[in-house]
């Protein structure tokens, strides 16, 4: 019989987020001195076009913006890693997971990408890690990922790493003065186990 997720065992591996890294990227906690970095990408409107949030106003605002994810670190109650390019150790965004069902055994997958490094396959190779993480150390049964109606590029990542995508949910969540039109993609565990044994 499968065992649920803990409550108390998320809080202990996210409180000091694990390193990860792939072939080009490296994966750690956010940092105070990642603030340039973040601010770059998060003032950019290009960003958060398909996302919840608006963009930053000032460095300043991103600097608190940091402040608060590094006390949620300390409860475990964060579970973003900052994704850093291996070859000038700059930040370029984050992946990780925007919700953890623990009774359900799900997570949920969530990334945001530096426009100046879309098309590189970023997202995908950081997606991939993460859906890693999810299955072999989380041990979740599921794993989706959520994006507005119109985001292409976000549902090409989720097919990337072997997600199926399930259909949309029509005006079903009010984002910035408008309702909008949500899509869902999932991978199971035993779909993720096929994929990798031929990968």
């Amino acid at each position: 019989m499968e065992t649920k997720i803990e409550l108390k065992f998320l809080a202990k591996i996210f409180s000091k987020i694990p390193e990860m890294e792939t072939n080009r990227l490296m994966f750690r906690a956010i940092k105070k001195s990642d603030a340039q970095d973040i601010f770059e990408y998060s003032s950019n409107p290009k960003t958060s076009q398909f996302l919840l949030w608006t963009p930053h106003e000032n460095l300043e605002y991103t600097k608190k913006f940091i402040d608060i994810i590094l006390s949620k670190y300390k409860s475990g109650d964060y579970n973003d890693w900052a994704i850093i390019l291996k070859e000038n150790k700059k930040m370029i965004g984050t992946c990780g997971f925007t919700r953890i069902d623990e009774y359900n055994s799900v997570a949920e997958i969530g990334y945001v990408i530096n426009p100046k490094y879309w098309g590189y396959g970023f997202a995908t190779e950081a997606c991939k890690i993460v859906l890693k993480f999810a299955f072999e150390v989380l041990k979740v049964n599921r794993v989706e990922a959520k994006f507005i109606f119109g985001n292409d590029a976000s549902l090409k990542v989720m097919n990337k790493i072997g997600m199926k995508f399930e259909g949309y949910q029509r005006e079903s969540m009010y984002v910035k003065g408008r309702y909008r039109t949500i899509g869902t993609a999932s991978i199971l565990k035993r779909e993720y186990i096929l994929l990798d044994k031929y990968n």
